[in-house]
């Protein structure tokens, strides 16, 4: 068996994957999915995790260094595959294929852009995930911001604008920037912070907040529970 081959069959295999689990006949879950892929949605987190940074570190060096970081996160996550990959590797859409384009399921008519090899949502809520995961080191915080990132993963290929390949890739580039940056982060750190290890239940073992992390998690739940509400609309339009 040949690469090429081989290759034919993975692409054929991701397009079946991708109408397996593309759309459905809910207008409730076509409210859900449209409404955690829109990234306004997800302005509270951001606000959350900034006022996680913010209460947890002294200095203003310290919270900029942060923010930075996961800035750097999104530039190399996100925008490095919209401005540099897609427009290499040109792999259509879902929506624009020009062999099963006609057979995705879209909601409102979102197709997207052309190309979508990889996932951009895929790779930079995963970089961010990863990232604050090692940045505070709570067990429930990474939980959460994972599920986060995945739930977005299954928006994506629920509108029919990436296939579970580009997905996966996204991931995985995604994963790697989010650590690469955060040992980025330590080495600069350790010349800025002389913050010692926490043990103590009222602290993670990176010395955030127990509770300031509660909030952050808490503001995750809500935003999920406004995705819902939000997709009951979908039913009267």
């Amino acid at each position: 068996m040949t690469m090429a081959h081989t290759l034919d069959q993975l692409i054929a295999l991701d397009k079946e994957l991708l109408l397996t689990v593309n759309g459905s006949d809910s207008l409730f879950i076509d409210g859900l999915a449209h409404t955690l892929t829109t990234a306004t949605t997800w302005v509270p987190l951001y606000v959350a995790l900034f006022y996680l940074v913010l209460k947890n570190n002294d200095t203003i060096q310290k919270i900029v260094w942060i923010v930075a970081c996961a800035l750097l996160c999104v530039l190399l996550a996100g925008t490095t595959d919209d401005l540099i990959v897609k427009p290499l590797v040109e792999r259509w859409r879902p929506t624009h294929d020009p062999q099963i384009g006609m057979a995705v399921d879209v909601v409102n008519g979102y197709r997207g852009g052309n190309y979508g090899f990889f996932s951009a949502h895929a790779s930079n809520t995963f970089s961010l995930a990863v990232f604050f995961a090692l940045l505070v080191r709570s067990h429930a915080l990474t939980v959460f911001l994972v599920t986060w990132s995945l739930t977005n993963c299954w928006t994506r290929m629920y509108l029919g604008v990436h296939y579970p390949g580009d997905i996966a890739c996204g991931l995985l580039w995604g994963a790697t920037v989010g650590v690469t940056v955060w040992c980025l982060h330590r080495y600069v750190a350790r010349r800025i912070d002389t913050k010692a290890s926490f043990i103590s239940t009222h602290y993670t073992p990176s010395g955030y907040l127990a509770t300031d992390v509660d909030v952050v998690i808490a503001i995750l739940i809500f935003t999920l529970f406004y995705a819902l509400i939000r997709a009951c609309f979908f039913l009267y339009v």
